[in-house]
């Protein structure tokens, strides 16, 4: 079986069905396609993300990927 690729945001939109549309975590995998661990790890790392904490794998939420464009794009400009 091939591993499937998923998007930043479709893991966060995902993780989102259970933290903020209270589905459970089985309901948001099964409407999603995905399998339940996986769900899983996507609702703590938007839970641990959303707490500050700083993730293990890359961020799915949408403010630390723009913090670091910005930083970027600042040292790029400044030479």
């Amino acid at each position: 079986m091939k591993k499937r690729n998923f998007s930043a945001e479709f893991k966060r939109e995902s993780a989102q069905l259970v933290v903020d549309q209270n589905y459970t975590v089985a309901d948001a995998a099964s409407a999603m396609d995905v399998g339940l661990s996986t769900m899983t790890r996507w609702v703590k790392q938007l839970r641990d993300e959303r707490q500050g904490k700083t993730p293990k794998a890359s961020p799915i939420t949408p403010e630390r990927p723009a913090t670091a464009l910005l930083m970027s794009d600042s040292l790029n400009s400044s030479r």
